[in-house]
């Protein structure tokens, strides 16, 4: 008995131990912050409580309306920050060190892996020195013909839409980026576009990212005990299906490059890749380099780069019909700019003719400052900073409020108009650069943004070109699902007219 009492007050004073040590060290100066009321081992995740996936993005703007622009929370004992002025944002961006991703990220590894995305310290470094040349203007040359010939397809689909009925484009445009992301990044097709009514892979990325969110503000999923849950089970099963997707990719390319052997990348020089007059892809130089990147890893970045290459492209190619169904004076002017530059061509076939399409892109721009693919991005902050005043220490969390500094009135004057003149040369040149971050910032940028580009310039530009598109909502009674990123809760609702 005398040895249990000793060992019991051993115990509770190593945790009063602690729990001094975490005071002095985070709480005194983390809570000198306003932010929501924090209750023992819950935090502040209260105030999510009996919210639908529908209402959590509007729970945070709610929040963030009421503490911001600078305020804290706690989820559970963990502090995080929260920032959405451009001053603040590079603080963090900015910074070399800064770079190992928030604590949110941890929900989805059994998804993603330790890939470019996740991953830190020297694996990101030499991860993202091996994949950028996959991502050299030269090798986008390569892909416009994919772009091209998908964007051609995706026309011919919606020809059965065009007879002024009222249906949903988000799901073609995430098959048509599906194919695109498979047969630019993976070198095989997916034939996606084929079978827009029932895709498995794409209705698991969906459910799954719901399944993550959820988990995000639901206190008692945090540990692993969450896969003893019904929606813990529910996630292992559509994981099964992503993982199958994408090792099912992999295995396709394999069997290519082993049927010819030509189409091997020879040397892991990456000029070898850059300089090639032969169609390589991201998936090649990956599995070129199999003495660096074990076959684990390999699925791990083509899982990366399947979820973020296609999804965040559909995002804004959507975003942007939506906004340009609302307003034809601006439609017209982009259809303007298109026959100008491609005359009787249905769709861009050339880098040159994507440069010189100005305000389309000036457009997507402005659908990405109002609608960015990922509304919040997260640090952990692993080196004391100070911010407005207020010292933060390290391993504290931080959340980049990226659409929150894009809707600020400051910057942006009447912030929810679409107004692609914002982008103009004229109107950029003193604006704060990280006052618009569609792409976040500093050294982990996303690695894809000009391929991005480029690909939703040639779907736009295909589609506008064949079409006058009509929304049917609008902006004030859209509800946005945000999500791993932000979308429309009941899709993009629009008539098509043959031009």
């Amino acid at each position: 008995m005398y040895y249990i009492i000793t060992l019991g007050i051993i115990a509770l004073l190593w945790m009063l131990r602690n729990y001094w040590k975490w005071h002095k060290e985070v709480v005194q100066y983390i809570d000198k912050i306003q932010g929501p009321t924090a209750y023992p081992f819950i935090g502040s995740l209260h105030v999510f409580f009996g919210t639908t996936k529908y209402d959590i993005f509007k729970k945070i703007k709610d929040i963030t309306e009421k503490y911001g622009p600078f305020f804290r929370t706690w989820s559970n004992n963990l502090a995080e920050i929260h920032i959405m002025q451009p001053e603040h944002i590079e603080i963090v961006l900015k910074s070399s060190k800064l770079i190992t991703k928030g604590r949110g990220y941890d929900f989805i590894l059994p998804w993603l892996g330790d890939g470019l995305l996740i991953s830190n310290g020297p694996k990101w470094f030499q991860r993202r020195k091996l994949i950028t040349p996959a991502f050299h203007f030269k090798i986008l040359e390569h892909y416009m013909n994919v772009f091209s010939q998908k964007s051609r397809r995706l026309i011919t689909v919606l020809e059965k839409e065009a007879n002024n009925e009222v249906f949903d484009v988000y799901p073609y445009i995430t098959h048509c980026a599906l194919d695109i992301i498979c047969e630019t990044a993976m070198g095989v097709s997916a034939n996606a576009l084929e079978n827009t009514e029932n895709n498995q892979y794409v209705d698991s990325l969906y459910k799954t990212s719901e399944l993550i969110i959820n988990r995000l503000f639901t206190p008692w999923y945090h540990s692993n005990l969450y896969y003893l849950f019904p929606e813990g089970r529910e996630f292992q099963r559509h994981l099964k299906i992503l993982h199958g997707f994408t090792t099912k990719v992999i295995a396709d390319r394999k069997k290519i490059l082993q049927e010819n052997p030509s189409n091997k990348i020879s040397s892991s020089s990456n000029d070898v890749l850059i300089n090639s007059k032969q169609k390589l892809s991201f998936l090649d130089l990956l599995l070129s380099a199999n003495e660096t990147v074990p076959d684990k890893d390999v699925r791990e970045e083509v899982d990366t780069f399947m979820f973020e290459g296609h999804d965040t492209t559909t995002a804004a190619i959507s975003w942007s019909l939506f906004l340009l169904g609302n307003h034809l004076d601006l439609q017209e002017k982009v259809y303007k700019e298109l026959k100008d530059v491609l005359g009787d061509k249905k769709c861009p076939e050339t880098i040159s003719e994507l440069n010189d399409l100005q305000y389309l892109e000036c457009c997507i721009k402005e659908a990405l400052r109002i609608y960015p693919s990922v509304p919040i991005i997260a640090r952990k902050l692993t080196e004391e900073i100070v911010i407005d005043g207020y010292k933060i220490p390290k391993n504290v969390y931080c959340s980049v409020h990226i659409y929150k500094v894009h809707r600020n009135p400051k910057i942006y004057p009447n912030p929810m108009k679409f107004d692609p003149d914002r982008f103009l040369p004229e109107n950029t040149t003193s604006r704060h650069p990280y006052a618009y971050i569609p792409f976040s910032a500093g050294p982990r940028n996303c690695i894809g943004q000009k391929f991005a580009i480029y690909e939703e310039k040639t779907v736009l530009a295909a589609i506008l070109k064949t079409y006058k598109v009509i929304a049917i909502d609008s902006q004030d009674n859209v509800n946005e699902l945000g999500e791993l990123i932000m979308r429309p809760e009941e899709g993009v609702r629009i008539k098509l007219e043959k031009r």
